[in-house]
């Protein structure tokens, strides 16, 4: 196969990962906001929402980058790394953006939490897919 080819088939397999964790995630919300869990948009939110959606980004963030390293020519942890990497910082600039906002954008800690466990989740993601490939 080509580089190009090849290259072309990588930025395909970061977008698929981010695609897959954001859709993810939207659906979850969307759920979960029409069920009642989370309050009405806008409003106010409490620690055990935002505990439950940290546990479902955790999970999302690990699918999203094994989707990526699934998808990838090669260097499956490579791809899985760069997913994380831009989840983390889009992760900063999400903080950046609603610290201090008031009580909608919820406690402190939940921005934080997204940072600290965008390459984590990331890793893991890459790491089953290293051990699949290894049989």
């Amino acid at each position: 196969m080509s580089s190009s080819g090849s290259a072309g088939r990588s930025v395909w397999a970061v977008v698929a990962g981010i695609l897959a964790a954001f859709v993810l995630t939207l659906i979850t919300d969307l759920v979960l906001h029409a069920m009642g869990v989370f309050p009405p948009w806008g409003q106010p939110v409490s620690d055990g929402p935002l505990v439950l959606a940290t546990a479902y980004r955790i999970v999302f963030g690990v699918v999203g980058s094994y989707v990526a390293a699934r998808l990838a020519p090669d260097g499956p942890m490579r791809h899985a790394m760069i997913v994380g990497s831009i989840g983390f910082i889009l992760s900063i600039v999400g903080a950046a953006v609603t610290w201090n906002r008031g009580p909608a954008f919820g406690p402190h800690w939940y921005p934080l939490a997204l940072i600290v466990t965008a390459l984590p989740c990331a890793w893991v993601g890459g790491r089953l897919r290293e051990m699949q490939l290894r049989g």
